[in-house]
């Protein structure tokens, strides 16, 4: 997938490889792509034993098809609302909002409060599509890449706030490349025919591709929390 190899990375200081061979099965890791920060596979497997048990049903069933990638999206996605449905209602889309009760203290006398206040809205309007106790997910299929950032700058909000330890975010694999929509062929009309624009050019390189996503996790974009990068390959696409 062409673009500026200045703001594409393809997982510089990810976690060691070998590291993923340990906790996802083989199946998994042939049919995505799989890059962890911040050790967030290893916390997601020990701590959350539930939630890793739930994901892998969710990943070894995930199939989306050619017919759902060239259909227009509109208001969601094919793809946004098959993903809605994997998850049950135990998943939420949640947004944060927090105020921050300062406290000025004297040096030497912990006791004396010089002056207090309350700055309201001091977090507020972040939201991800599907958080699960301590667990966060976000799905970006094709959206411009700058989406990223606002995911990336939610899931470092709700992590510093202590409302979660480990976000995930599945996105379009460096493997579904320009070769690969090409062979799609024309876009879908609503009545189910070709239409006349060729699929490629609704996922061009400044859209949610993986490469662009390591590029600004490789970067410290995710600030302390730890994100697990999944990639959709070819190999979850049917030919229907």
């Amino acid at each position: 997938m062409s673009s500026d190899q200045n703001d594409v990375s393809f997982g510089k200081v990810a976690d060691h490889s070998a590291a993923l061979d340990r906790i996802f099965p083989e199946d998994i890791r042939q049919k995505f792509e799989l890059f962890s920060y911040r050790n967030a596979a290893a916390i997601l497997k020990s701590s959350f034993p539930e939630h890793y048990d739930e994901l892998l049903g969710i990943l070894r069933n995930f199939s989306i098809s050619r017919t759902m990638i060239r259909t227009p999206g509109g208001s969601k996605s094919e793809i946004a609302k098959y993903v809605d449905d994997l998850f049950d209602d135990s998943w939420q889309e949640t947004r944060i909002s927090a105020d921050l009760h300062v406290k000025l203290i004297h040096a030497n006398q912990s006791t004396r409060v010089l002056s207090e206040y309350t700055q309201e809205g001091y977090l507020d309007g972040h939201r991800i599509d599907f958080v699960k106790d301590k667990v966060a997910l976000d799905l970006e299929w094709n959206s411009k890449d700058q989406t990223y950032d606002r995911d990336l700058y939610a899931f470092s909000a709700f992590y510093e706030a202590g409302a979660i330890d480990v976000g995930i975010i599945l996105t379009r694999g460096s493997s579904l490349d320009n070769t690969f929509f090409r062979s799609l062929g024309k876009v879908l009309k609503k009545d189910g025919t070709d239409g006349t624009e060729e699929v490629y050019k609704k996922y061009g390189a400044s859209t949610t591709w993986m490469g662009k996503l390591l590029y600004r996790l490789d970067a410290g974009r995710n600030g302390g929390c730890p994100i697990l990068a999944i990639g959709i390959t070819p190999e979850c696409v049917s030919d229907s």
